[in-house]
């Protein structure tokens, strides 16, 4: 009896080291997040600190700005890496196999080192415009301290993020479908909607999540890339800290950038739902249909 209770409680026991942890790291600050937000510095409640974000012109302005970056930047990082990651995965040459092995190199740099790479490459003084320059064209890209110039560093790192989501999504695609259906007489396109996209559109909107909540709370790109005005909501929550010391509207913009993260995990655990009930509706069919034709095979047998 007595080891039995000991056994019943070690779980329990094992847990708890990474249950409290995760306590002390995630839960608590959040929840002293929240309460904050709610506060004035002399501690009443208020609601001013949320108000602030939607009244104020520079800050509305931000939402919309992130919201349009964020969205951008996923919308091309899910495109691009699935055609690059359709290429990896169904191309033989050596082209390919080259991509394969570089495709990833980005994810190993320094993420301020990378930014000031891509800027020494697009700003107006930076490699093309001398390239161009020494053919005798003067032309300048504008790309910097603009939304083009974010779009386009978050880019050089989404991709590639992406595309090593989605290869190993495809990779699980059996080449003996597409063959099948090769044979059958369909077209690349009708493989591709009837065949690969139902296998890897989870992974889609896992890799379409992760750059979202990655956008919404970015700093480095736009702090070094973007427009003073206006700014991301990661700019935009370093200045209510750094600048204005207004730890209050810091956390109010903080729990507005988690909701809207939300949203995009909602999206996501609305997709493995859809999932699960697809699976349970089609095993429900099939043990419907099992049991009809051993019915019918019943009846003639008789």
């Amino acid at each position: 009896m007595t080891q039995q209770k000991q056994h019943k409680w070690l779980p329990y026991i094992m847990v708890l080291p990474a249950f409290s942890i995760m306590l002390c790291v995630v839960v608590l600050p959040v929840i002293n997040t929240v309460v904050k937000s709610f506060c004035t510095k002399d501690g009443a409640f208020t609601l001013d600190n949320y108000l602030y974000f939607f009244k104020s012109r520079e800050s509305f302005e931000s939402f919309i700005f992130t919201l349009v970056v964020s969205l951008s930047v996923m919308a091309l990082s899910i495109v691009l890496s699935f055609l690059l990651a359709l290429y990896l995965r169904f191309s033989k040459g050596p082209v390919s196999r080259l991509l394969g092995k570089l495709y990833l190199l980005p994810r190993f740099m320094p993420g301020i080192a990378a930014v000031y790479a891509v800027m020494n490459v697009i700003k107006d003084a930076g490699l093309i415009h001398r390239i161009l320059l020494a053919f005798g064209i003067q032309y300048q890209p504008g790309l910097i301290y603009d939304i083009k110039g974010i779009i386009l560093c978050n880019l050089w790192f989404s991709v590639p993020f992406s595309a090593m989501l989605l290869s190993a999504a495809l990779s699980s695609v059996n080449d003996s479908y597409i063959e099948s259906a090769r044979d059958c007489g369909c077209s690349a396109w009708n493989i591709l909607k009837t065949i690969i996209l139902p296998l890897t559109y989870k992974d889609i909107i896992v890799s379409a999540t992760f750059i979202l909540m990655g956008q919404i709370g970015s700093f480095t790109i736009p702090y070094l890339t973007g427009p003073n005005n206006p700014k991301m909501l990661g700019i935009l929550l370093y200045q209510q800290t750094s600048t204005y010391m207004d730890y209050q509207r810091a956390a109010a913009l903080s729990v507005l950038m988690f909701l809207i993260c939300l949203g995009g995990a909602v999206v996501y655990i609305r997709a493995n739902m859809r999932e699960d009930v697809w699976e349970n509706t089609s095993l429900h069919t099939a043990k419907k249909k099992t049991s009809r034709r051993t019915a019918q095979g019943t009846r003639w047998g008789r």
